[in-house]
């Protein structure tokens, strides 16, 4: 009977053991669905986006919904920075697909017309960039500005330009941290 008792015992710790690894390979599993699919963390790095942003904020980036509907002017994206690996950026969409976008005196004029409604840009761009000269945008490209616009570095960087669709990760959701502002991230 001992005998019994021991291998009962030892099915005992074993299949506790396979429940365990598969209660942990479960959340593995559930852990990278969502970040991969649904959800990222992120930190702000820099001055940017202030002051609707502010260095250090972490944030929690929703990658799902712009599977769904298109992103829309004003909304807080994040995206990569394709000449630094594991860098991403976090900016304002300002110009939409079709839309032409120019630079002038300091303000973003969107088909000609001043961009009244922009009430987030921080100061008068002091440079242009390569927005000078109007910009038409294809039917997959979004225009983005930093809301710091003179300590951005944006749409009128040659080395950010225009965005395709493809490339934004996701639209900045909620802020984790600092923990006195917690809370969803209002984009208009």
């Amino acid at each position: 009977m001992a005998r019994n008792k021991d291998k009962d015992g030892s099915k005992s710790v074993l299949r506790k053991l396979l429940g365990y690894l598969l209660y942990f390979l479960i959340i593995i599993g559930l852990t990278w669905f969502i970040v991969t699919f649904v959800g990222q963390r992120t930190r702000v790095s820099g001055q940017s986006m202030e002051t609707t942003l502010q260095n250090g904020d972490n944030l929690i980036v929703d990658k799902l919904s712009y599977h769904f509907h298109d992103p829309e002017r004003f909304d807080i994206i994040v995206f990569p920075y394709e000449y630094e690996e594991n860098t991403y950026y976090i900016k304002r969409i300002m110009g939409l697909p079709g839309e032409t976008v120019q630079v002038k005196d300091g303000y973003i004029y969107i088909n000609g017309k001043k961009l009244e409604s922009d009430i987030y840009g921080k100061e008068v761009m002091a440079e242009p960039g390569i927005a000078e000269e109007p910009i038409t945008l294809r039917s997959d490209e979004y225009f983005v500005l930093g809301d710091n616009r003179n300590h951005s570095q944006d749409s009128r960087d040659p080395y950010v330009g225009v965005l395709k669709r493809d490339k934004l990760v996701g639209r900045a959701w909620v802020r984790i941290y600092p923990f006195d502002k917690i809370g969803v991230i209002k984009h208009e």
